[in-house]
């Protein structure tokens, strides 16, 4: 797993290459090690490769030792994640498109990582009406006192509100950026930025440094979305970043909820529009509201806290046993079954595809494997 994560941080230096054709990359060849040696027919093989990012990933890829440039790249950004670590944050390996590279300062929770603490997304207009401050504030105090962790975006307005109250009540909060970690936009919350550091995390795809670009913020919404059990639009115009999040939650099968304004109020008109195309509208009812979040379903952590437990198939291969026997009801990475199993990539594949296809193993979103 060491070493798969140093293929993740080299395959996303290659232009061209995005989080999508990196989660063919893997699932085509089992391992991004395995893609980096490949050949260009090989390459050719997998969707999405056509001739100018072939022409891009063999010019580039012979510049590049992946294991030097993960020390170089470990001195400029000392904290992230990849897919291939085990504290990368389950829900995002859920979603079509997983920052290859997660970067993060702060306070980490783990039970957040591993999806056994609720978390939810908070979003809207940066220029919000006194009615919409007022109500994310109340709203994000009384899921911090509930136990929930309030994700965001760090911006002007509902963002800005969403983390300001739920650090004043004792709450966790997340702040995805569009920029490095080290990069405070708007430079007006940098006493906002040094308060969310030791309450929780600042988040960012980008390495340090990277300044604000308008096209880095529609990209970390999905990131926000990815990270959330459920989403909060607070205010929204039918133009509204917080309409991407909520599309993002949508496609990601997160439940979507929008607080109700007047039918002649231009920062209310995106959260009707989410209301009539089926989003759960914010009532009156705080208590409801939390009784309905609370009711979101955890991920299946218990398990992975043990031991798998050691089955006996006598009609099994040794090979097929082998794996059978790391696996559990907790879906695991597919790099963290070869490295349990120390059996070569290409044979854990053929045996996850076996098992699939006897019904003993069902494959999850993100590379992911557990017992039926």
């Amino acid at each position: 797993m060491g070493q798969e994560r140093a293929y993740w941080v080299a395959w996303s230096q290659i232009s061209g290459v995005g989080p999508i054709l990196l989660g063919r990359l893997q699932q085509h060849f089992g391992t991004l090690a395995a893609a980096w040696e490949a050949t260009e027919a090989q390459l050719k093989e997998v969707e999405g490769f056509g001739f100018q990012t072939l022409s891009k990933v063999i010019q580039q890829r012979s510049r590049l030792h992946p294991e030097k440039f993960l020390q170089q790249h470990q001195q400029q950004n000392p904290h992230f994640w990849t897919p291939a670590d085990p504290e990368y944050p389950r829900l995002l390996l859920e979603i079509p498109s997983p920052p290859p590279i997660l970067y993060y300062r702060g306070e980490v929770d783990l039970r957040e990582n591993l999806g056994q603490k609720p978390t939810v997304g908070i979003v809207g207009t940066r220029q919000p009406s006194e009615y919409g401050l007022r109500w994310t504030r109340q709203i994000s105090m009384a899921l911090a006192k509930n136990g929930f962790t309030v994700v965001s975006g760090l911006a002007d307005g509902i963002d800005t509100e969403s983390h300001s109250a739920t650090i004043k009540a004792g709450g966790r909060t997340l702040a995805v950026l569009g920029t490095g970690v080290d990069v405070v936009y708007p430079s007006k919350n940098k006493e906002l930025y040094k308060q969310i550091l030791p309450n929780g995390l600042v988040l960012s795809e980008y390495p340090s440094k990277t300044p604000p670009d308008r096209t880095h913020f529609p990209r970390r919404n999905r990131i926000i979305a990815g990270l959330s059990r459920a989403v909060l639009v607070m205010e929204a115009p039918i133009k509204s970043g917080a309409l991407i999040t909520a599309s993002y939650a949508n496609e990601f099968g997160r439940d979507i909820y929008a607080l109700p304004g007047r039918l002649d109020d231009y920062p209310s008109q995106g959260c009707l529009k989410l209301i009539s195309q089926g989003a759960f509208p914010i009532l009156r009812e705080l208590d409801e509201l939390l009784k309905m979040l609370g009711a979101i379903p955890e991920l299946d952590s218990i398990e992975a806290a043990s031991p798998p437990q050691q089955l006996t198939l006598p009609d099994l291969s040794p090979e097929l046993q082998q794996v059978m026997n790391v696996l559990s009801s907790e879906a695991l990475p597919f790099d963290f079954i070869v490295q349990q199993t120390a059996m070569a990539p290409g044979l854990v594949s053929s045996a996850l595809l076996q098992l699939e296809l006897i019904g003993l193993v069902s494959q999850r979103p993100g590379m992911r494997y557990q017992r039926c």
